[in-house]
This record gives structure tokens, C-alpha cells and sequence, in this order.
């Protein structure tokens, strides 16, 4: 069979949403278009699953909110409302907008996550750093639909600089969960909140990251972020990428491109990346080997990332990334798979899937990117 010199990138669409088929040789067939009504089926039956699982439920009748199953889904879910030809926001955003809101404004009031009372020190200064950031990035991801940044969103914002560490080797940051859980939730992981943070900012409606009275928190912020310009941990590298296309003076044109090489760099010969690749220090708690195949989330996150630095759906490596994801859905219920970096999970069981419900999200985000890394530089 002969091959075509290069991929071409070809636009699709699938129930409205964009996507990308490349063909590499004039016999191969295309691939079937990826199904929104079943990712949004999914991400909306595990939100609601988290929403009312015992282990998530927390004081005053809220529950935490998760790196895996809640945040991805609160920045991702609007993406598929074209798609679905939806008037509003689902049952399962409404209320975890509401959790949010509750807790933002019983701030003072409510538990944080995890006590140290009860899981020891330093989870309450930890618990209350990471929701501050994750609290602004929800409310604020909420308002840009509209355009106007609402009063919740504005105390989130202020409950987060509040936590913000103004002298140390974290200066500029927040503190972060560290129950050795990788990705989200490790040593290494308080870069990752800050560029959650860098996102929540950049991403504020009217103008918000440009407030004189916060520029010297931005400033701060910026600094340390630029402290991990070059970490061998690809994973935060890439969210640090994400933070500096929302929020301009992080990386210089020429750290941006370095981060995008290496990023690239791990690309597979199918298109797809390995979460278990992106750092030199992964390693399951329980001994076992770490799945070294591409994955949903892996490939999801910096095929989206590297359209929000703004290179083009045709680009080649994200055209393959995409493609990979349009392939490797799962047909039956909507989820793209990817396995624990800490042990080793069953796949069908709720702990199992939590790779794969933010897998999910940020393929429908990878997919359905139309921004192209717009925001300040």
C-alpha cells in the first residue's frame, strides 16, 4: 500500500463537536467520530456518584471537591452543550456549583477536607490551600461563559490570595494535598496548584488578572511558577504550560517552545502519550509494574494544552493526538480509560475510574478546543 508523504488533517464533527481525522495512506478507513452524548453521559453519571458517595461528604452538608472526578469535570462539562444542543448547565453541575458556592461563602465556617485533627499535620493549612485554588478555578471557569465575573467567584478569588505564602521557597504559591499520590496529589504537586491558580486568574471575566490591588500576588505568582520552567515533571510542565497561556510573563517565547519540544517528545508511535512517562520518579505504592501504554489522560491533557499554547488542530502531533482520542473511546460507556499511578486498581470499580473520569473531561476539552491558548502572553 503505498503512504502518503504526511498526515493530512481533515475537519470533522460529531454531534457538533470538533475533532480532527488524519489519514495516513490512501486505504486506510476513518475513524469512527467520537460520541459526545455518551462523554457527557458519563462524566454527568460519576459527578453525581461522587456528589453522594459517603467517603466525599463533608460538614455542613457539602463534599470535597477532587482533582479527578469534580474539577476536570466543572472546566470541561460546557464544552459539549453545543454538541448536546443543552439550554443549560446539567443536574450534576448545578450542584456541584452550588457545593462550591456553599462552601466559598461559609468559608470561615466550614471543616477543610481533611483536619488535623484527624489526618494529622499539616492537612488543614494543605485541605484549605489546594480548595481555595480549586474553588476560584470552578467559579471563574463558570463566569467566563457569561462574561462577568460574579460576587462568589470574587470571594473565592479573595479566600485564595488570602492562603497565597508570601515568603519561603514557596513563595507565591499555595500549599497542596500531599498523600504521595501522583499526579495531584504529592511533594511535587504545589507547581501543579499553581498553575491551577495561574488558569483561575487568566480565566476571570472582565479583566480580573489586570487588577491593580492583586498585581503584586500575580507578581509573586508568576516568579514561582517561572522557578519550574524546566522540571523533569512533565505532567506539571505541562499544566505550568497551561497556566502560562492564561496568564502572560510566565515563560519566555523560548522556555514556551522548550516545554512544547519536550512535551512532544514523548509522543508514542500511535499518537497517544503515557501518564506513567511524564515524570522520572512514578512509581506504584504496591509494587506493581505501571502501564506504560498511552492512555486517555496523558494524551487528552497535552493534546489540549498544546492547543491552548497555541498550536493548530492540523499541527501533526496534535492531529495525532486527537486522532488518538477519536479512536479510543470506549464505546460502551462514553469514558476514555487510564490506569493509577499509585497502585494497582480494577478498572470497573468507582476508585478504578477516577483516572478515567478526568481522562474524560479533558479529551471532551481536547476535542472541542476551539480557544487556541487565547488569553494574555
Amino acid at each position: 500500500m503505498s503512504r502518503t508523504a504526511g498526515a493530512v488533517a481533515v475537519l470533522s464533527s460529531c454531534l457538533g463537536a470538533c475533532l480532527i481525522v488524519a489519514t495516513v495512506g490512501a486505504q486506510s478507513p476513518a475513524p469512527a467520530a467520537w460520541n459526545a452524548k455518551a462523554a457527557g453521559a458519563y462524566l454527568d453519571a460519576r459527578q453525581l456518584w461522587w456528589q453522594s458517595w459517603p467517603n466525599a461528604s463533608r460538614d455542613h452538608d457539602t463534599f470535597c471537591v477532587s482533582c479527578h472526578t469534580a474539577v476536570p469535570y466543572a472546566i470541561a462539562r460546557s464544552s459539549l452543550r453545543a454538541a448536546l444542543h443543552e439550554s443549560g448547565s446539567s443536574e450534576a453541575e448545578q450542584k456541584l456549583i452550588a457545593n462550591v458556592t456553599k462552601r466559598v461563602r461559609m468559608w470561615k465556617d466550614v471543616e477543610p477536607f481533611y483536619p488535623d485533627q484527624v489526618r494529622g499535620l499539616p492537612k488543614t493549612s494543605e485541605s484549605r490551600g489546594a480548595e481555595s485554588v480549586m474553588n476560584a478555578l470552578i467559579l471563574t471557569s463558570r463566569d467566563a461563559e457569561s462574561g462577568s465575573l460574579s460576587d462568589d467567584a470574587r470571594l473565592a478569588l479573595d479566600n485564595m490570595w488570602a492562603l497565597q505564602f508570601k515568603t519561603g521557597e514557596q513563595n507565591g504559591a499555595w500549599a497542596w494535598l500531599n498523600f504521595t499520590y501522583q499526579p495531584w496529589e504529592s511533594a511535587d504537586s504545589p507547581l501543579f496548584g499553581a498553575s491551577l491558580a495561574a488558569v483561575a486568574i487568566g480565566t476571570a471575566p472582565g479583566g480580573y488578572s489586570s487588577t491593580p490591588v492583586i498585581q503584586d500576588r500575580v507578581k509573586a505568582l508568576r516568579e514561582y511558577l517561572h522557578k519550574g520552567a524546566e522540571t523533569p515533571n512533565l505532567f506539571n510542565r505541562a499544566m505550568l504550560l497551561w497556566g502560562s497561556s492564561k496568564l502572560g510573563g510566565v515563560l519566555s517565547a523560548a522556555e514556551r517552545q522548550a516545554s512544547i519540544d519536550a512535551l512532544i517528545a514523548k509522543q508514542q508511535g500511535d499518537g497517544g502519550w503515557s501518564t506513567a512517562t511524564l515524570a522520572p520518579n512514578y512509581k506504584r505504592q504496591d509494587g506493581s509494574a505501571l502501564d506504560m501504554n498511552s492512555d486517555g489522560y496523558a494524551t487528552a491533557v497535552i493534546a489540549f494544552v498544546l492547543q491552548q499554547a497555541g498550536l493548530p488542530r492540523s499541527q501533526s502531533n496534535v492531529a495525532r493526538g486527537l486522532m488518538w482520542l477519536n479512536q479510543h473511546q470506549d464505546r460502551t460507556d462514553g469514558r476514555w480509560a487510564a490506569s493509577s499511578l499509585n497502585k494497582q486498581r480494577d478498572p470497573a470499580s468507582d476508585a478504578g475510574k477516577f483516572m478515567s473520569d478526568a481522562a474524560t473531561a479533558f479529551a471532551v476539552l481536547a476535542l472541542t478546543d476551539t480557544q487556541h491558548g487565547q488569553g494574555s502572553r
